[in-house]
């Protein structure tokens, strides 16, 4: 069957077998950054946007897909550098291994499109449908604020103790200040 999709703002035709589902067909096309992680729809790993919004790509048939626009991580990522979702979740630690991290980033621009200023509770419900194996999900949430406040033109500086400190530093400095405040007393 032949189709017509529109990928990251670049028309394609292609002749494609009526099974063969979006993802794997992205993948195909050189889209490799739309990652194949639980083949369940379970991870969010395959997340890209389909006409503005966040749909598992492992879930799609590329006949669904026909005559709509599709942005991948790819077509998210400007030429140079990183664009202000990317750089709110470098900044906040909000990735460790990188697998789910495009799908991720994917779902935020499709949350943040929408609701530019999301609550918790909104990012929470926005990103339910991605998991990740590596980080806690409070780095994420923190990077999704960010990227928040960068796109709406601010600049704040990354508040260093926030996230950037491994969780063992981080209990090392708790256990100093508790040896600061017990002044003479003997810990054993």
């Amino acid at each position: 069957m032949k189709v017509t999709i529109t990928v990251d703002f670049e028309h394609l035709a292609a002749e494609v077998e009526p099974r063969v589902l979006l993802v794997e067909w992205l993948r195909a096309i050189g889209k490799t950054g739309v990652h194949v992680g639980c083949d369940t729809s379970s991870c969010g790993a395959c997340t890209v946007l389909v006409d503005g919004a966040p749909v598992k790509s492992c879930t799609m048939l590329v006949m669904q897909a026909a005559g709509t626009a599709i942005e991948t991580i790819h077509g998210l990522t400007p030429a140079e550098g990183l664009s202000p979702v990317q750089e709110a979740f470098a900044d906040e630690h909000g990735l460790q291994c990188g697998f789910c991290t495009p799908g991720f980033v994917v779902s935020t621009v499709g949350l943040l499109r929408e609701s530019p200023d999301p609550s918790t509770e909104e990012i929470i419900d926005a990103l339910e449908g991605n998991l990740c194996r590596c980080t806690g999900y409070t780095s994420i949430l923190r990077a999704v604020h960010r990227a928040a406040a960068l796109l709406a033109g601010e600049q704040r500086p990354i508040e260093a103790g926030l996230s950037h400190e491994t969780p063992v530093i981080r209990n090392l400095i708790a256990s100093s200040e508790v040896h600061e405040d017990l002044s003479d007393t003997e810990i054993v």
